[in-house]
């Protein structure tokens, strides 16, 4: 595995990286300048690969994470004795960028939310024997983690919570359910938040713990969407058994570790931006799509046009001041979660601004190039606007974190959790 010197400067990070990329991988054919009725028009946010097409999509992320992590690039910003590099963020996109240069598997499943949420979280949080075991394995490429925790109950309010785990010994057990969890049928292992205090205000009760998805009493079923897809899940949790090893921080002190995790999820979900939810944002394509349904004179489509691109604008330079942050070496920040928010409503204005463009051309297939594509990109909008916090939530964050305004009086952050009143309990019981 390559080393890397404290100094290694990024210029000279990304020469050893396309050293690598040249010895494993083929260059990518370069696009050219975007030409109307040319290429893939494909607009699209999430999969709807039939099953066993996104099996082997799998194996080729695990098999080219595996062949990252041998040659010193699974786990950049990782510490050395779990097969990492001990380098910066910074080097990380470097790597990224370079990468983006050649034809290589798409490793998504894999890092948006097991390398980039619960990595971290498991680093930071679990104990000696649980991230000698599972920290290699994921950054390897040999285990997919997943994130179990918003609930039918509980997806805004996170901290409303009501999954079980109570003590027997040195083990817990754990009854609920989960929703809405990304790459759960294929996971490994799984980040759960438990309720395991109901007499705590609602924060305060609240234990993690790292479950094996192949633990007896762990059922996962995919949700299918409206845009066709099924990557998300409901998961249930029937007297699953899990060791007291596997808990993550301490006892009733679960949400210091899902803030580590939402933390790094924003982070993660903030700084997408290719494939087509790139192509969507592309002025010079949105541009030829007003001129091709002939609204190239439309003065209120053009405003819109304009104001999409100039909120796209913004949101870049605010992950450039990100970046030049953590090259300071600062950590996320609530920064981030605003990153999160425009990066969902930009995608989601870009595609209702197609469809008001393209009217029933957007819902009809006519066969016609660059019209009908949209309406994948179309469906998966409710979707980008709750994923990795709703924006509600992010609002929230911008308030109170960034501009400093006072929490909202209406929270209750000191009433017993069985005395709240929750949408689905029985007189507000665990």
């Amino acid at each position: 595995m390559a080393k890397s010197p404290p100094d290694i400067s990024p210029e000279e990070f990304a020469a050893e990286a396309r050293r690598f990329l040249d010895a494993h991988a083929e260059r990518a054919a370069r696009s050219g300048a975007f030409v109307w009725g040319e290429g893939d028009d494909r607009m699209a946010y999430f999969s709807t690969d039939p099953p066993e097409v996104e099996k082997e999509k799998v194996r080729a992320a695990q098999a080219w994470q595996r062949v990252r992590y041998e040659n010193g690039f699974g786990w950049i910003t990782g510490p050395p004795e779990f097969g990492g590099r001990g380098l910066t963020p910074v080097h990380d996109m470097v790597y990224d960028t370079v990468e983006s240069e050649y034809e290589v598997p798409d490793t998504g499943t894999l890092s948006v939310v097991g390398l980039g949420m619960i990595g971290p979280t498991i680093l930071a949080h679990a104990q000696p024997e649980i991230r000698d075991r599972w920290l290699p394995a994921m950054y390897r490429g040999d285990a997919i983690a997943c994130q179990l925790f918003s609930e039918p109950g509980a997806g805004s309010d996170l901290a409303g919570l009501a999954t079980r785990a109570v003590r027997d010994g040195d083990t817990w057990v754990i009854d609920g359910q989960k929703v809405w969890t990304s790459v759960a049928h294929h996971a490994h292992i799984g980040v759960a938040l438990t309720r395991t205090d109901p007499d705590a205000p609602k924060h305060r009760g609240i234990t993690a713990f790292l479950i094996p998805m192949d633990s007896p009493g762990v059922e996962v079923r995919p949700l299918r969407q409206m845009s066709g897809g099924a990557d998300f899940n409901e998961v249930f949790l029937t007297g699953v058994r899990v060791p007291d090893s596997h808990r993550l921080g301490e006892v009733d002190g679960g949400w210091t570790v899902a803030l580590t995790t939402l933390m790094n999820e924003r982070a993660t979900v903030g700084n997408e931006g290719a494939g087509p939810a790139a192509d969507a944002l592309d002025p010079v394509r949105l541009a030829a799509l007003l001129k091709a349904a002939g609204h190239e004179g439309d003065g209120a489509l053009r405003g819109r046009l304009a104001d999409l691109m100039a909120d796209n604008q913004a949101t870049g330079h605010l992950n450039a001041r990100a970046l030049r942050r953590m090259r300071g070496g600062a950590t996320p920040g609530p920064e981030m979660s605003v990153s999160k928010l425009m990066f969902a409503q930009n995608l989601t204005g870009a595609a209702h601004f197609a469809a008001d463009v393209l009217g029933p051309r957007s819902v009809a297939d006519t066969g016609r190039w660059g019209t009908y594509a949209w309406s994948e990109l179309l469906l998966s909008t409710p979707a980008l606007r709750i994923l990795g916090g709703t924006e509600e939530i992010m609002k929230n964050i911008l308030a109170e974190r960034v501009l400093r305004l006072p929490k909202d009086a209406g929270i209750d952050n000191r009433s017993p959790f069985r005395e709240l009143s929750r949408p689905g309990a029985e007189g507000g019981a665990a």
